[in-house]
């Protein structure tokens, strides 16, 4: 099942594309809640290339890779990526108030879809919030 979050993002392209994709950035935005964090990110931007954030929760009690490889990658525009088995879409879709960001994701079967769509959505908000905030 592929599920889909999106979020407009009040910035200029070249300034969305750069956080969305620079692992400095990456380290700032990339948590679903204000108890998680991402403590390192790799990034090798090109197909075939492999990325990977670390990310953890803040008190210590947990944490995960999530790493995949680069399948697609057309600056400024979209990139496709596989992670395990499944594959994620990222468009990135400039408009007059700024660039809509759009995720198109292949939902796991261990957790229920709202939850993933949740999850994933918040992220996105946070990026959202950390490049407006930003100034970039």
């Amino acid at each position: 099942m592929k599920v889909t979050v999106e979020k407009l993002v009040a910035a200029p392209i070249a300034t969305v594309w750069s956080a969305y994709t620079t692992p400095a950035d990456i380290e700032q935005w990339n948590a679903a809640s204000d108890d998680w964090h991402t403590t390192k990110s790799v990034v090798d931007l090109r197909v075939g290339g492999q990325f990977s954030s670390r990310m953890e929760a803040k008190d210590g009690s947990f944490g995960f890779d999530f790493a995949g490889t680069y399948t697609k990658v057309e600056p400024e525009k979209v990139v496709e990526y596989t992670f395990g088995d499944r594959a994620a879409v990222v468009e990135f879709l400039p408009t007059a108030d700024g660039v809509n960001v759009r995720v198109t994701f292949d939902a796991e079967a261990q957790n229920p879809v709202d939850m993933q769509r949740s999850g994933w959505q918040a992220i996105l908000d946070n990026f959202a919030k950390y490049v407006e905030r930003a100034g970039l």
